[in-house]
C-alpha cells in the first residue's frame, strides 16, 4: 500500500509545524510496512495553472502521478485567512489535467485532513479541503484533526499526547480502511 502526505505548507524548515506533523505520520505508516509519499509544496515548483497552455509543466505531470499512484492521501495544511494555502489549492486544481483519464481526479482515494491555526478556526481549513476532494471524486474520513497551533506541541517543542492520540487515531482508522477491503 502506498499513502501519499501532502504538506500544504510552505513552510519549508525542518523544525516547521508542518514537517513535525509530516514527519510524525510518515513513522507511523512506515512502522505499519506503508509506502510513504511525501509531496510538500514548498519544493514543488508548481506553476499557477494555466489550463490554455499546449503542454502541461513536467512538475505538474509528475506531482499528478504521485497523488495517482498513492492508494490514500493525507493532507496537511495551516489556516490562511480562513482557508488553505493557495498553493495546496493550486496543486489541487491542476488535477484537471487528469479529467480525460481513464480514472479521473482522485477517484476512489481515502483522504484524511489535518489543519493548524493560531486560533481555533482550523475547521475551516478542514472543510475546505473536504469539500475540494469530494470535487475530486475522493472518499473522505469522518474523522480529521483541527488543531489549535498552542495545544499542540509540549514543552520539548514535540508533538504533545493529546494530539499523538488524535493522529494515531485518524492513522489507525485509515489503514483499518484497508483492511476491511480485503
Amino acid at each position: 500500500m502506498k499513502i501519499l502526505i501532502f504538506n500544504g505548507s510552505m513552510e519549508p524548515h525542518e523544525g516547521s509545524t508542518a514537517r513535525k506533523i509530516s514527519q510524525y505520520f510518515a513513522d507511523y505508516l512506515q512502522g505499519a510496512g506503508v509506502e510513504v509519499i511525501q509531496y510538500n509544496i514548498a519544493a514543488a515548483q508548481i506553476p499557477l495553472l494555466d489550463l490554455r497552455s499546449k503542454t502541461v509543466p513536467a512538475a505538474v505531470k509528475d506531482m499528478a502521478e504521485k497523488f495517482r499512484e498513492a492508494d490514500a492521501h493525507f493532507w496537511l495544511s495551516p489556516l490562511y485567512h480562513g482557508s488553505i494555502p493557495g498553493g495546496m489549492k493550486n496543486c489541487l486544481d491542476w488535477l484537471e489535467i487528469t479529467s480525460r483519464w481513464t480514472s479521473p481526479y482522485l477517484t476512489g482515494k481515502v483522504i484524511g485532513f489535518v489543519c493548524w491555526g493560531e486560533g481555533t478556526q482550523a475547521m475551516q481549513g478542514i472543510n475546505t479541503m473536504d469539500a475540494v476532494a469530494k470535487a475530486l471524486r475522493a472518499w473522505t474520513l469522518p474523522y480529521s484533526v483541527p488543531i489549535y497551533k498552542k495545544h499542540l506541541l509540549d514543552s520539548q517543542q514535540q508533538i504533545g499526547e493529546e494530539y499523538k492520540h488524535k493522529f494515531d487515531h485518524m492513522l489507525h482508522m485509515l489503514l483499518n480502511c484497508f483492511q476491511l477491503k480485503q
